[in-house]
């Protein structure tokens, strides 16, 4: 005999639906509202039950199932609930934001319509430095003075791109064509529909300290505002097990046990037969990234490391 289904509701987020469709604003003329949404905790639940069956029994809580699923990367149930987002962003932002191939997207078009007469500006005390150890990165921020003047160059400059793309448009040059001198920092628009697990790979990413500013304020809008309301239990393993935790390569492994034994020598010698601890012709400790991202761990565990009194 065929089973009936049993009717039932939505599956709702209380706390997701009081922000529906409430824009945060992010840097100076952006922002990122929920659209729609499908599931939440209890549909990851439901999803691993599902699948694990008899299996699931011995993690019997909700939040147990949840927690370890996260822990144990078992992520196909976390598919299970996804989001649609309105974005508003500067286009050189979304070029990073696209990169994640994992949503479907839908883009404001400039080849249909005139562009968006916004454009993200830059506070005289907020222009940054050149990174001299991540060469993608940025480090510290230039003094005032420089700040005020490139900020007003940058208000000439996208005054100008914004005149000439007019003037373009007049004359009858196709929209097409007529945009392509406009600034990387116009101001873009997009729904962004993608499942759980794939978001937090992305926030993995670009909440992270080394992310680029601009998009770790979208980044972090996103975790803390959305996510945290949609997800609680979800939000809280993803930060236990994944954005706040700390991993070690194998490597990385020994020279802990050898420190946690008392044996620093052995871990130094561990650190100059792995390449760490090469120096340059003024006997200067060589920056390897490994090694580096390696020290911030300890410093953070506030252990101490044989070769920094010598570098």
């Amino acid at each position: 005999m065929e089973e009936k289904l049993s009717h039932s509701e939505r599956v709702k987020s209380e706390a997701l639906d009081e922000i529906l469709g409430i824009p945060f604003n992010v840097l100076d003329d952006g922002f990122v509202r929920v659209v729609d949404y499908m599931g939440n905790d209890s549909s990851i639940v439901q999803a691993a039950r599902v699948s694990y069956g008899k299996g699931t029994k011995k993690v019997s809580r909700d939040r147990e199932l949840i927690r370890y699923l996260l822990r144990h990367q078992h992520t196909s149930p976390f598919e299970m609930c996804s989001i649609k987002l309105h974005v508003r962003v500067p286009m050189d932002c979304w070029r990073q934001w696209i990169r994640h191939r994992t949503a479907s997207v839908n883009e404001y078009s400039t080849r249909y319509s005139i562009a968006i007469e916004a454009t993200q500006k830059t506070a005289p005390d907020a222009w940054r430095g050149q990174s001299h150890i991540n060469h993608q990165g940025s480090e510290g921020l230039l003094d005032p003075v420089t700040g005020r003047e490139l900020s007003q160059q940058e208000a000439t400059l996208h005054q100008l791109a914004r005149d000439i793309y007019l003037k373009r448009l007049e004359a009858g040059v196709a929209r097409e064509q007529a945009r392509k001198d406009l600034p990387l920092s116009t101001y873009t628009e997009a729904y962004w529909k993608i499942d759980l697990h794939n978001l937090l790979h992305f926030l993995k990413l670009r909440m992270a300290p080394n992310a680029q500013k601009e998009i770790r304020d979208y980044a972090n809008t996103i975790g803390h505002e959305i996510v945290r309301r949609w997800v609680p239990v979800t939000w809280e393993a993803f930060n236990d097990y994944v954005f706040y935790a700390v991993q070690f390569s194998q490597l990385e492994k020994e020279i802990v046990k050898y420190l946690l034994q008392g044996l620093p020598d052995v871990a130094l010698q561990k650190a100059e037969a792995y390449g760490w601890l090469d120096r340059d012709s003024k006997g200067i400790l060589k920056n390897r990234q490994e090694r580096l991202e390696f020290e911030e761990k300890m410093q953070a565990m506030n252990i101490s490391l044989p070769w920094i009194n010598n570098k």
